[in-house]
């Protein structure tokens, strides 16, 4: 089996159609890229998800965001709210190091903007976290200009998931978590769309973790005799591109199905996670030189089902394909953390069960 991922073990989640890669990249235009640290001290990194090539301070992204809950430290949500517009790339990192990497994607969008001679006197820096202290010395706080631009470097649209970049020192649902992603096409009026999920999974308890219906945390504890059932806490941040014409209201709209994904796969988002969803639709793009009047298109609201059932599809196969991509990782105290494929007989074992249940 060379597919790491969720469907490389022959479990298909949902009904909708994946796109090419089954990854957020394949919204035209969007790409990732990572910067990883990995040493004794450290497991954490930076992910920045760049929506399309060029400025996006002087050619906006609409945008939108949505809180499922607020225990976390999400940058730039404020503006993003206000104003509907995108305007930097979108950086995941560790929970201490956000304001670091705030300040290199204000230091980024301004050289950009004076190599263009662009006057940017003012932009918002979008940054997600999750704490990954669990495994990485995180008060070290190593995050900053050179990995954000080295990130950025890297990014491509055929990118690696699991235990890198911002996922490296993640925990999520009992096991090693990191990034993943997905994506699911659909067709409005006669054309093709697709909608795509990236995720940065540090959430959840071992015990509810669940696998297209399957409640295989349950089975995990019964092959380990774990008997221990921690706190469901941490966080996970969710990014949502698409390049159906959508309005910012009828975007936030989307991004709340976030959470069905979410809850699909073992959480019931508890106090102590940060669960925050971002997102960007590439129509309707918001130029600086833009007249006195523009003129936007979106969906009719009757038809808005489709990217509703594909934000929810997406995230749910997502947070699946950041577990079964991860690699088994000791922290920096000596903690091991093992990925879902990772003791061997956890996916053998998991399919199995699948199977005689008849799933």
């Amino acid at each position: 089996m060379n597919d790491k991922r969720l469907r490389g073990w022959g479990i298909t989640v949902g009904e909708m159609a994946p796109g090419p890669l089954n990854k957020i990249t394949d919204v035209p235009g969007v790409t990732v890229g990572h910067t990883t640290l990995d040493d004794e001290f450290h497991k954490t990194g930076v992910t920045v998800v760049i929506p399309a090539p060029g400025n996006l301070f002087t050619d906006k992204m609409t945008a939108a965001s949505f809180v499922i809950n607020g225990f976390g430290k999400t940058c730039g949500t404020v503006q993003i709210d206000e104003l509907g517009t995108l305007e930097t790339p979108i950086a995941l990192t560790g929970t201490l190091d956000v304001g670091r990497i705030a300040d290199a994607l204000v230091t980024y969008t301004i050289r950009q903007c004076e190599a263009e001679g662009v006057e940017c006197l003012s932009v918002n820096p979008v940054v997600g976290e999750t704490n990954d202290a669990v495994l990485n010395r995180s008060p070290d706080r190593p995050m900053g200009y050179p990995e954000l631009e080295a990130a950025i470097r890297s990014a491509s649209a055929d990118f690696d998931e699991g235990d890198v970049g911002a996922g490296k020192g993640t925990h999520c649902l009992g096991v090693k978590g990191g990034i993943g992603s997905a994506s699911r096409t659909f067709a409005v009026d006669g054309k093709d769309y697709t909608l795509g999920a990236l995720v940065q999974t540090n959430f959840g308890r071992g015990e509810d973790l669940t696998i297209n219906g399957f409640a295989a945390g349950r089975l995990i504890r019964r092959l380990t005799d774990e008997a221990r059932k921690p706190e469901d806490k941490g966080s996970c941040m969710i990014i949502i591109a698409t390049d159906l014409p959508l309005s910012e209201l009828q975007l936030r709209r989307v991004l709340r199905h976030a959470v069905v994904g979410l809850a699909r796969t073992g959480s019931f988002v508890g106090h102590g996670s940060g669960d925050v969803v971002l997102g960007f639709t590439t129509a309707n793009r918001h130029r600086h030189d833009d007249g006195a009047l523009r003129t936007v298109q979106s969906v009719n609201d009757d038809l808005i089902d489709l990217a509703f059932r594909a934000c929810a599809e997406s995230v749910e196969e997502a947070v699946l394909n950041s577990l079964c991509c991860a690699d088994r990782v000791t922290g920096h105290n000596g903690r091991e953390l093992v990925s879902l494929p990772g003791l061997g007989e956890f996916m053998p074992a998991i399919i199995d069960a699948m199977r005689a249940s008849g799933l």
